[in-house]
């Protein structure tokens, strides 16, 4: 489905800003020094969450100074939507995972569920260890306990929210703060 551009310049003219730029950028920071501290002797490949952790992957490996690999995973559950559904498979790693250290970025952590696949997948694969990053943590009681990333940029209240790689239908990942929709 597509939106009308008049329709997504709304959404964005009436959003509720959550963080700016300058908040985001702070807490890529603050994950890179921690990931850093963990894994700049483990030789890690980085594998970056399509679409959604394109931007926040980016982001964070640039503050990165020591030895990675890189790649990505395309893995959805949204699939253009706003509501999350099936695990979709569009495309697994190209490098080999196993006895590798993994890191897993994406832009959120919803329900969890979709990271949760990927992890179980990585560990399926051979993986030595696998760790995950996510720019956001949205604050709800309806992920399990034990779903929960190693990283945690931010976190935001229980909204839909768009920016830094997170869209609202397909549009928005660009928008420079993180956003929710305007509660009506």
């Amino acid at each position: 489905m597509s939106l009308k551009v008049e329709e997504v310049r709304q959404i964005a003219a009436n959003a509720d800003c959550l963080f700016t730029r300058d908040q985001v950028e702070a807490a890529l920071d603050r994950m890179a020094a921690a990931v850093t501290r963990d894994l700049q002797d483990r030789d890690p490949l980085v594998l970056c969450v399509m679409l959604g952790g394109l931007l926040p992957a980016a982001k964070l490996i640039e503050r990165l100074q020591f030895p990675f690999q890189y790649d990505y995973l395309h893995a959805t559950r949204y699939r253009g939507g706003t509501r999350g559904g099936d695990l979709y498979w569009i495309t697994r790693p190209s490098m080999a995972v196993r006895d590798r250290c993994i890191l897993v970025v994406d832009d959120i952590l919803d329900e969890g569920l979709t990271l949760r696949a990927i992890v179980d997948y990585l560990r399926q694969e051979g993986a030595a260890e696998v760790r995950s990053a996510a720019l956001v943590m949205k604050m709800h009681d309806r992920r399990p306990a034990d779903s929960t990333v190693d990283y945690a940029g931010l976190e935001v209240p229980d909204r839909y929210v768009f920016g830094y790689g997170m869209d609202y239908k397909g549009y928005l990942r660009s928008a420079a703060g993180i956003y929710a929709l305007r509660e009506s």
